[in-house]
């Protein structure tokens, strides 16, 4: 019997309930994450949406992010939405409020912070998913999954304005990159945790599947 696989969701704040409550309906095993020693036993973790400036504060000091940020590098799985993203982005636009705070600069990306608008401004749309096979799986397994439309939430949503050579787009909105792929890291700019389809997550678990546990 192949185990559940088990996936820390970092608690510090934002949209933890939702992704945890997607994640159990998947069959995984989850775990609250605010601490570096929260992160052994993982096969994958989420970094939430929420504000990202909240979350660098209230991670000050913690070690968390460095720590995480090796473990990223070392191949564990991650998976970031709208704050998140911005955490995981090697660079980030209009970031001044960041600065001095550790992140998890692990994608080789530029994001802009709440370049979508405001609350007010926040929407819905209908995006195609590439639903390719996630890296370190078997090509054996069977063809690739063709694609499929998702419901995408923007809430004060980033924007990616730059992918280096080594980032797959695996969703894009109005020409802009939503959802990417470096490896076992995920990235998605709008909140797949608020809708009733948890094809991102089962994506993310593919990969996180194929992982060993760190």
């Amino acid at each position: 019997m192949i185990p559940a696989p088990v996936i820390g969701v970092v608690a510090l704040q934002g949209a933890v309930s939702e992704h945890m409550r997607t994640l159990t309906g998947l069959g995984a095993e989850v775990r609250r994450v605010t601490r570096p020693e929260h992160l052994a036993g993982l096969t994958g973790l989420v970094l939430p949406g929420g504000e990202s400036t909240a979350m660098v504060r209230l991670a000050a000091g913690t070690g968390l992010f460095p720590a995480l940020t090796d473990a990223a590098r070392a191949g564990l799985p991650v998976l970031g939405t709208c704050a998140g993203l911005i955490l995981l982005a090697r660079e980030v636009e209009d970031g001044a409020a960041l600065e001095g705070f550790a992140r998890v600069p692990v994608l080789d990306l530029t994001a802009r912070r709440n370049a979508y608008g405001a609350q007010r401004e926040s929407f819905t749309a209908r995006v195609a998913l590439r639903s390719r096979r996630a890296p370190g799986t078997d090509p054996d397994d069977g063809p690739d999954a063709p694609d499929r439309e998702i419901d995408a939430v923007f809430i004060r949503a980033p924007q990616v304005t730059r992918v280096g050579p080594g980032v797959e787009v695996l969703a894009a909105h109005a020409g802009c990159p939503v959802l990417v792929r470096q490896g076992a890291v995920m990235a998605a700019a709008f909140h797949p945790e608020l809708t009733a389809d948890p094809a991102v997550h089962r994506l993310f678990l593919t990969a996180a599947a194929a992982q060993p546990v760190h």
